[in-house]
C-alpha cells in the first residue's frame, strides 16, 4: 500500500480535479422502491442506480475482455457483488440493488450505528426488559439477566455468535429498540443506501425489512473504518462471561465460556469450508426468509475487496461461503485487468454540494455481460455564494475549504489499514 503521505497528496490532487469539473453535469439518480412484503421470485425491472446505472440493471454486470477472466461457474446467489474495498470501484455484480430480506448481515449497519456511542469500558447491569420482544429461535450468545457485561463483551457477542440478546442490549442502552431503528434507518440514508430500510436492529425477519448487495457493502465498508469494528469482526475466538453461580464452598463465582465466529471461512470450524487466505471479517447471517446472506473483506497482494453474496438457491451446506471465496478467487485475479461497472458511493457528508450520488456521467446503459461502459462518478456543479459584501465572500470561502476537507478526509480514508488484521489471520 502507498505511504500515508504520498496517499494524501494523491486524494487532495483527486478533489482539486472534481471540484474544477463543474462545467459537467450529472444524470438522474432512480430511488429505491418501497419495501417489499414478501420476496419476489426475480429481480424488479427497475432497480436503483446509486453508483452507477449497471447496476441498476437485473442480471449479471461484468466487463469481460481480452486478459480478464471468466466468472466462476455454479453461481446460484439471488444477488451479489465484487468491489475493491479501497478505491470504490465495482468490479462485477448481479442484481446489485435488489432488495432482499439481509438477515444477520444488517447487524453492520447496527454497529456502524451504535458502536462510536459507548466505551468498550462500560458496564451495563442486564435487567428483563432489555431482552423483551427478541424473535422465536433468535441466535443468542447467553446474556443473562442481573449480570453485568462490558460494552467489550456485548459486542464480541454480537460479532462472533451473532447474539440478537447482545444487539436488544446495546439498543436499550442506546434508548431503546425503537430510537435505534430510526437512528440505524437514518444513518443509512447518510450512507446513501437507499435500498435499506430497517425493521429490527438484529436483521430478525420482519416485515418490510430489506436491504441489498449493494448496501451491506457500504456498511461493511464505513464499519471497517472503525478499528473497533475491525478489532471485532475479525476476532475468531474470545472469552465471554457466563452466569455467577455458587461453588461447593458456597462462594459466589463467575466463570467465562469461549465463543466461536460463525464467519466460517474466518473461523475455519466446518470440515466442507477452508479459511479464506487474507480473510479480515465481515458478517454473516440466515433466516427463514433470507436465506444465507454473508458480507466478507480480504486482502491479497496490497488488494482489499469486498464481496457480498445473498441467498444462493443451491441446497448444498455452506454454499454461501463457497460462492464468496469463488467470487473472491476471482476479484483477485480480475483486479487490475477488468474495467468497472460502478463504484460504491460515498456518505453524503463526504460528498460536493449539489452533487448527484451515484448519478451516471457518461449515461453508460449496457447491461449485458461483457458489454462495455465505466463505472459513473458523482459530479459537483457550482453553487453561488450568498450573502452580500466580504461576509458573504469569506462565508463562501470558508464552506468551500470545509468541503474540500471532508472530501479529501474521505478519500484519504478510503485506504484501510486492514493489513494488520490479514497478518494476524496468516
Amino acid at each position: 500500500m502507498s505511504a500515508p503521505k504520498k496517499t494524501t497528496r494523491r486524494s487532495l490532487l483527486v478533489v482539486s480535479a472534481t471540484l474544477t469539473s463543474l462545467a459537467l453535469t450529472a444524470g438522474p439518480v432512480l430511488a429505491a422502491p418501497s419495501p417489499s412484503t414478501s420476496p419476489s421470485a426475480t429481480p424488479p425491472a427497475k432497480m436503483s442506480t446509486v453508483g452507477g446505472a449497471r447496476l441498476g440493471q437485473a442480471g449479471t454486470q461484468v466487463n469481460l475482455a481480452s486478459g480478464v477472466p471468466v466468472l466462476p461457474k455454479g453461481l446460484t446467489a439471488r444477488s451479489w457483488i465484487v468491489s475493491d474495498a479501497e478505491s470504490g470501484e465495482v468490479l462485477a455484480a448481479h442484481n446489485a440493488h435488489w432488495r432482499l430480506a439481509p438477515a444477520s448481515t444488517l447487524k453492520m449497519l447496527f454497529a456502524d450505528t451504535v458502536l462510536p456511542k459507548f466505551p468498550s469500558t462500560t458496564e451495563h447491569k442486564v435487567v428483563p426488559s432489555d431482552l423483551a420482544g427478541m424473535g422465536v429461535g433468535s441466535s443468542m450468545v447467553g446474556i443473562k439477566e442481573g449480570e453485568k457485561y462490558t460494552v467489550h463483551d456485548l459486542w464480541l457477542g454480537v460479532f462472533l455468535r451473532s447474539g440478537n440478546d447482545a444487539v436488544h442490549v446495546l439498543s436499550a442502552m442506546n434508548g431503546g429498540v425503537k430510537h435505534t431503528v430510526a437512528e440505524m434507518n437514518e444513518h443509512a440514508e447518510e450512507l446513501q443506501a437507499l435500498d435499506t430500510h430497517v425493521v429490527s436492529p438484529d436483521g430478525y425477519d420482519a416485515e418490510g425489512q430489506v436491504s441489498s448487495a449493494y448496501d451491506l457493502t457500504l456498511f461493511a465498508r464505513s464499519g471497517l473504518q472503525k478499528k473497533d469494528f475491525r478489532e471485532y469482526c475479525s476476532t475468531v475466538t474470545a472469552k465471554f462471561p457466563g452466569e455467577t453461580k455458587k461453588n461447593k464452598k458456597g462462594k459466589k463465582v463467575r466463570e467465562s465460556f469461549e465463543i466461536q465466529n460463525t464467519n466460517r471461512l474466518l473461523s475455519g470450524t466446518d470440515s466442507d469450508v477452508d479459511v479464506y487466505p487474507g480473510i479480515a471479517g465481515v458478517k454473516n447471517g440466515n433466516t427463514t426468509n433470507a436465506g444465507a446472506t454473508f458480507t466478507g473483506v480480504a486482502e491479497r497482494g496490497g488488494k482489499v475487496l469486498l464481496v457480498t453474496v445473498m441467498n444462493p438457491s443451491k441446497n448444498e451446506h455452506d454454499e454461501v461461503y463457497k460462492e464468496t471465496a469463488k467470487l473472491f478467487d476471482w476479484g483477485f485475479k480480475a483486479a487490475g485487468k477488468v474495467s468497472p461497472v460502478g463504484e460504491l458511493v460515498p456518505p453524503k457528508s463526504a460528498a460536493q454540494p449539489s452533487a448527484q450520488p451515484g448519478a451516471t456521467a457518461s449515461g453508460e446503459a449496457g447491461g449485458a455481460v461483457g458489454s462495455g461502459g465505466s463505472s459513473a462518478k458523482p459530479v459537483a456543479s457550482a453553487t453561488a455564494a450568498s450573502g452580500s459584501g466580504g461576509m458573504g465572500i469569506a462565508l463562501a470561502i470558508a464552506g468551500g475549504v470545509l468541503v474540500l476537507l471532508a472530501a479529501g478526509a474521505f478519500l484519504v480514508n478510503r485506504r484501510w489499514p486492514l493489513p494488520d488484521l490479514v497478518r494476524r489471520r496468516r
